[in-house]
């Protein structure tokens, strides 16, 4: 039996200016998930699989709050992951 084991990044606290970072990649991993869906035929309308239909087929900031919540986890927990495994995470000075 598959026991998930993701890496432990409980303890990670992310630094304010990271916050900025995280809506943006949520964005970011919202319009990769509709850009596939919308290459594979789906479109917007309630969901329904068997259609191909889905209501999150919307810019990020039309999303519902939950949506929302759903990628800024995905990208939080994934750049907490990083730091975890000992990555530094800066933002370079714009030159």
């Amino acid at each position: 039996m598959y026991t998930p084991k993701p890496i432990d990044s409980e303890i990670i606290n992310l630094p304010p200016y990271l916050e900025q970072a995280i809506e943006l990649l949520a964005t970011n991993v919202h319009d990769i998930w509709a850009q596939k869906r919308i290459e594979e035929g789906w479109s917007l309308g309630p969901r329904n699989d068997t259609l191909k239909q889905n209501p999150c087929l919307v810019p990020y900031d039309e999303l519902p709050e939950s949506e929302k919540d759903y990628d800024r986890k995905t990208v939080t927990t994934t750049v907490k992951a990083m730091i975890a495994l000992g990555y530094k995470i800066e933002k370079r000075d714009n030159e």
